[in-house]
């Protein structure tokens, strides 16, 4: 109980975001498990000053079923009296009288500002308060320090210093739900269609969505159009459907402007299409819906892993430490100083206002450089300088997985700028041993970035059946370069090829490998393509499974994912639905845990909640099936709750991508062929290519932060190819919060803390992966 005599308050303000409920409820969780009192503060800053009822201690179950929901349980309300002296005296009265001394605030950087704020006159507003009698100097001796933690939460993801801001993802999802449906429409009619969308003075959502959903043209606040980009607009959507095109597709920021300064509308652009081209044109301004919803599952994993960090900065502070904002970093949480971070977000508007406009981008970070530099690259047909020398193969492999095709149109896309000639291969290594490749073009991709599945079609064959066939094929071909998209089959098959490059001289060409499966097994990368769409397949399926049962009595539900023996999907899907277990192989149970998770269920429908949802990953043990668990779980629970089995199977493979992994297989497709044309000109001699190093073929992978190219000889000693699994998986740190948050009793001693980062402008520079 390292936190007894603790009090935590927790508060959400500003404009709401979906995950505000997650992380509420993580703060909360955390700070009852260590063993503090933790307070909700409703209505923000507003119930803050007003005190009363708006301060209530929570206690486990006040948290129950939000994590789900949307918006912000608490409440949030923007506060005029919070920013007076006045204000900011009644506020502190009214945490001293409750004896609260860490404050938790979630919401943007105007409401961290006010924290800080209040932090810093802390001392004097005690004073203050002992001089008018309010309190006596005994207790302003107790309360004499305030230690604040921030999360931001904004759909805008413009706080510099964190990858990802709470909520941002899921506003991601609602603005691709919206433009995969209008696509639909405006193709039946041949229509433009303007959508602006919403991120404030920040282009991050209408970068990303432009991107996720090959938009024609995009205006974004960093980087404002050249002067007289209304001819070349008109010109480009012109020659988009002279080719064949049926829709066009704007995506204009809602704080787009020009060189000048001046405001670009959404009207502006719909009258300009519409004089210039008289092209049927719609406008639609997304709004609010972006902020609704339920929250994605990347939102839900990321607000339970910082409120978690959050109350342990809280736990860890000392009268030295800064006011800090818990913040992610690859997949790690880490601790910013918050004026630091508030200083670079400032860095950037005055760097907009002074028109210094290529250094805002650079301010926004690495990655909203890189997809601003990928969306220029792909989304409008520049001519080859010159024909390149070399041909590249490009094929799915595996089980389909969600993102192969924004993968294959992006690689197919570069391959063409750079001049080499580009063929596909339909249904894998199967495909090309029987000839099954042709040649593409640019247009011959188009439509294909939100399409589920594999467009190519995909065969889990290896090429050790049919060597012979293969070298043929790629010998008629003349392939110097094979690019490969798939699953563990995937990055076997590259294995074999190059191990038998000492038969066949035809194998010595680049070879690259995309990791794209719904098991997230491949090694060599964190995550594979496909992954993001199958956790919110399945955490979808889980919430409609936990709210059938809100109507029964006690009914826990035990749910089997797919994965092999990875347990990812389970494990991430269990944290995202706020499972009470989720058994996988790599995590190893017996029969004693069964025990302890049966009778930790049985507890807790002697509360208020009356359902349990127990996650089983298909292979996690040989013995103890889901038919075994159910079977256990009904005799042992009889009398108290009954069970119920899903089995979610290809649910989780289908639908369309998430906007992650549109994005992360369009830029690993554009990475993966830049690396290889580099490749392919260090091996070029005497008009052919000869590669039969190590590092000639690769695994491309996101490791923490960076885009890394992983030789697949070298992958060989840290692979389990029994299981087809990485030896070692950074995921399973996971499995630590999944039972904290379920209330599984564990030592503190397990959990790795954050460290304390500092954000400056060589920082935000560093390679920002995705």
């Amino acid at each position: 109980m390292a936190g007894a005599g603790m009090a935590i308050a927790v508060l959400t303000s500003g404009g709401d975001a979906q995950g505000m409920n997650a992380a509420v409820r993580a703060v909360t969780r955390m700070g009852i498990y260590v063993g503090a009192k933790v307070f909700l503060i409703y209505e923000g800053y507003e119930g803050l000053v007003e005190g009363g009822d708006n301060i209530k201690q929570a206690n486990w179950l006040s948290v129950s079923n939000i994590i789900q929901l949307g918006g912000t349980v608490i409440g949030s309300a923007r506060c005029k009296a919070f920013t007076t002296r006045a204000g900011r005296l009644r506020a502190a009265r009214n945490l001293v009288e409750h004896g609260i001394t860490n404050l938790c605030v979630i919401g943007g950087d105007g409401s961290l500002t006010g924290a800080d704020i209040f932090r810093s006159e802390w001392g004097g507003l005690l004073e203050e308060l002992v001089r008018d009698g309010q309190i006596s100097e005994e207790v302003a001796r107790e309360n004499c320090r305030l230690n604040i933690v921030g999360l931001v939460g904004s759909i805008d993801n413009d706080f510099c210093g964190t990858d990802m801001t709470i909520g941002t993802d899921s506003a991601l999802h609602r603005i691709m739900e919206v433009i995969d449906a209008i696509t639909t429409t405006a193709q039946s009619h041949q229509r433009t269609f303007v959508l602006e969308v919403m991120g404030r003075h920040c282009g991050y959502l209408a970068l990303v969505s432009g991107l996720a959903s090959g938009a024609d043209w995009l205006f974004i606040p960093e980087s404002p159009p050249e002067d007289g980009w209304e001819d070349l607009m008109c010109e480009r959507l012109g020659e988009t459907r002279s080719r064949g095109s049926r829709l066009n597709i704007i995506i204009i920021a809602e704080g787009a402007i020009d060189r000048n300064g001046k405001p670009i509308s959404s009207n502006y652009v719909k009258d300009l299409v519409v004089q210039r081209l008289g092209f049927d044109t719609r406008v639609t301004v997304l709004g609010h819906v972006q902020r609704g919803g339920t929250p994605s599952a990347f939102d839900r994993v990321l607000s339970s892993k910082m409120g978690m960090e959050a109350v342990m900065a809280l736990l860890e502070a000392t009268p030295d430490t800064p006011a800090c904002v818990v913040s992610l970093s690859g997949n790690q949480s880490v601790r910013l100083p918050l004026m630091e971070c508030v200083q670079v977000t400032k860095d950037v508007q005055k760097a907009m206002d002074e028109k210094r406009f290529e250094e805002a981008i650079q301010l926004r970070g690495r990655s909203f450089e890189n997809n601003w530099n990928i969306y220029k690259l792909l989304a409008h047909q520049k001519p080859a300088q010159e024909k390149s020398p070399f041909s590249l193969a490009i094929l799915n492999v595996g089980a389909p997985a969600a993102g192969m095709n924004a993968a294959v149109r992006s690689a197919v896309r570069i391959s063409i700028c750079q001049g080499h000639t580009v063929y596909v291969v339909s249904d894998g290594f199967e495909g090309l041993s029987k000839g099954q490749i042709r040649e593409v073009g640019w247009h011959d991709v188009a439509g294909w970035l939100g399409r589920g599945g594999s467009m190519l079609g995909t065969k889990r064959t290896l090429p050790k059946t049919c060597m012979e066939k293969i070298v043929e094929n790629v010998r008629k071909f003349n392939i110097q370069g094979l690019l490969v998209i798939g699953g563990f089959e995937a990055y076997e098959g590259v294995l074999q090829l190059v191990e038998a490059r000492g038969q066949y001289e035809e194998l010595c060409i680049i070879m690259c490998v995309i990791p794209a499966t719904i098991s997230n097994n491949v090694p060599g990368t964190d995550f594979s393509l496909g992954s993001d769409t199958a956790v919110n397949a399945a955490m979808e399926s889980c919430d409609r499974i936990k709210q059938s049962a809100s109507g029964t009595k006690r009914r826990v539900f035990i749910v089997e994912t797919m994965g092999g023996y990875c347990g990812y999907l389970s494990t991430v899907t269990g944290i995202a639905v706020g499972a009470d277990a989720a058994y996988v192989y790599e995590d190893p149970f017996t029969i004693h845990d069964l025990k302890a998770n049966v009778e930790h269920l049985t507890d807790k429908m002697k509360t208020d909640i009356q359902r349990g949802l127990v996650l089983r990953n298909e292979k996690c043990h040989e013995h103890y099936t889901t038919e075994f668990l159910y079977n256990l779980y009904s005799s042992e629970g009889k009398g108290i709750f009954d069970c119920r089995i899903n089995v979610l199977g290809h649910l989780q493979q289908g639908g369309a991508p998430t906007p992650f992994d549109r994005n992360y297989g369009t830029k690993l497709g554009v990475k993966a062929v830049l690396w290889m044309s580099e490749k392919l000109q260090e091996v070029y001699r005497k008009g052919r290519v000869f590669a039969n190093s190590g590092d000639s073929a690769c695994v491309i992978g996101l490791r923490k932060k960076v885009v890394a190219f992983s030789p697949v000889t070298e992958l060989k000693k840290v692979t389990d190819f029994e299981h087809r699994l990485p030896q070692e998986q950074w995921w399973l740190n996971l499995r630590l919060m999944l039972k904290m948050l379920a209330n599984y009793q564990i030592s503190l001693t397990e959990y790795i803390s954050g460290k304390m980062e500092h954000v400056t402008r060589r920082t935000l520079s560093i390679e920002k992966g995705f």
